[in-house]
């Protein structure tokens, strides 16, 4: 298991051998934000996507992150 940090936020890494990808979640969040690449640069660009549409969705609904 790997960690990466985006943003201030830490994501867990595991690699999916069935469908031959990675697969990152957030940890330090209160909800689900995970994401999938083949590589690790996609990896990043990913996360960082997810990250974002899990804030700006946490500031439409007022919520906490």
């Amino acid at each position: 298991m790997h960690v990466i940090e985006i943003d201030g936020y830490r994501a867990v890494i595991k690699y999916n051998p069935d469908i031959e990808m990675f697969r990152g979640e957030f940890t330090d969040i209160n909800g689900g934000a995970d994401f999938y690449a083949k590589d690790t640069e996609n990896l990043k660009k990913e996360a960082a996507l997810s990250l974002k549409v899990f804030l700006e969705m946490c500031a439409e609904d007022g919520a906490r992150q």
